[in-house]
């Protein structure tokens, strides 16, 4: 039996060839013109997830990667 993706999980992280969770900075939709122009150059940057227990939930969310 195939295993279904959690598309909610799917669009917001990403998987590395190394396993890792790579996922986008909240804080960049609206609301920019008060952010500081060094705050928005960082909220570009993607980030990794950190904590074991949150990757091993998502990844048995992510099935196929």
């Amino acid at each position: 039996m195939k295993l279904k993706t959690h598309k909610g999980i799917a669009k917001r992280f990403k998987l590395t060839k190394t396993g890792k969770l790579k996922y986008a900075a909240c804080g960049r939709s609206h609301l920019l013109t008060g952010k500081k122009s060094k705050r928005k150059r960082f909220l570009r940057r993607s980030r990794n997830l950190q904590g074991s227990d949150q990757k091993k939930y998502i990844k048995r969310l992510l099935p196929y990667g």
